[in-house]
This record gives structure tokens, C-alpha cells and sequence, in this order.
């Protein structure tokens, strides 16, 4: 009986709606990514899993250094036990819209697109998951995270992720330029 629930939670998951860029934007603003992380910046986020428990909560410390082909990215995070990790992202504009990027624990190459107001990032992570016991081990999951620009120096990410093609949370952030 439990795995009848837990199958039937796992199907009405897998049917949530999600962004698309055949949605319309929602404002008339031009997100440029290497302009908006060129700097410093802080977000606050959390991750919720697939029954909308809130499981982890962050703070980020970002450093952006766009110098005209690459953009660099050393995130700092600080979660809600104190723990910490730290995240160096190197993207590369490889489009007038289209970007490419890697970062220790990733699987080969995130791809992104910007359009208009949003930019959609995609890619497949080793991501470290703390134990009770103290011991971190790597959980390997697909992150697809759309971000929208709310202002000049404000940006709403919500990443979607999968582990096994099954929806096991999403992860809500918001960007504050310094």
C-alpha cells in the first residue's frame, strides 16, 4: 500500500507545469547574465523536497569577474546549520544568447540560453549531501533552473530537481546585486 501512495505522489509530481520559454516574458526588461553577476552579489535560498517540506536552508556570497569572454563565479554558501561550501563556476558565452559552463561535481557541460527577461540553465551534478553522522556523500541529480529578472539588481531562481527522470524538489533563490 505505501508504494501505491508513494508511486501515485511520484506521478502527480511528475505532472507539475513548469517554464517554459513559450510562456510569455513577464516583464519588458533584457536579462544579460554576464552584466547581472559581474560584481558582488548575495541570494537567499532554500530547498524544498517533492511534498514541499522545507529541507535546507542558504545564504550565498557571490563574486562575479566577466572580463569579456569568460564569467567567473566563486559562490560561498553558508546553509542554516553553519555547514559551508564553496562553488567556482567558469561559463562561456558561446552565443548572442547561449552560454556554457562547468564547475567541480558537474557532469560534463551546463548549457544555458537566455530569452528576454529569463535564462534557463541545465545541467547534471554530484551534488554533496550532508549526513547525520557528520560524513557528506554525493547524490547525482539534474538541476533545470530558470531565473527571472525582477529588477536591475534583482533575480528570482527556481531550479527544478530530478534524480532518476523523478521530480525530488526544487530549490527557490533570489540574487541581490551589492
Amino acid at each position: 500500500m505505501r508504494f501505491l501512495a508513494v508511486a501515485a505522489l511520484a506521478l502527480v509530481a511528475a505532472c507539475t507545469g513548469k517554464p517554459s520559454f513559450n510562456d510569455a516574458p513577464l516583464s519588458d526588461q533584457t536579462l544579460n547574465l554576464e552584466e547581472f553577476f559581474d560584481g558582488d552579489l548575495v541570494a537567499y535560498g532554500q530547498f524544498q523536497d517533492v511534498l514541499g517540506t522545507v529541507r535546507r536552508s542558504f545564504v550565498v556570497d557571490i563574486h562575479g569577474d566577466w572580463d569579456g569572454e569568460r564569467l567567473l563565479l566563486t559562490e560561498d554558501f553558508v546553509y542554516e546549520d553553519g555547514s559551508t561550501e564553496q562553488r567556482v563556476w567558469t561559463l562561456i558565452k558561446t552565443g548572442p544568447d547561449s552560454w556554457q559552463g562547468t564547475a567541480p561535481g558537474v557532469i560534463g557541460v551546463a548549457t544555458g540560453e537566455e530569452d528576454a527577461d529569463r535564462f534557463n540553465w541545465r545541467y547534471e551534478i554530484d551534488l554533496p549531501i550532508p549526513s547525520a553522522d557528520g560524513t557528506v556523500k554525493t547524490m547525482r541529480v539534474t538541476f533545470d533552473d530558470w531565473m527571472w529578472l525582477l529588477s536591475e539588481d534583482r533575480l528570482f531562481n527556481r531550479a527544478y530537481i530530478q534524480r532518476y527522470d523523478f521530480d525530488i524538489g526544487d530549490v527557490s533563490i533570489t540574487f541581490e546585486k551589492l
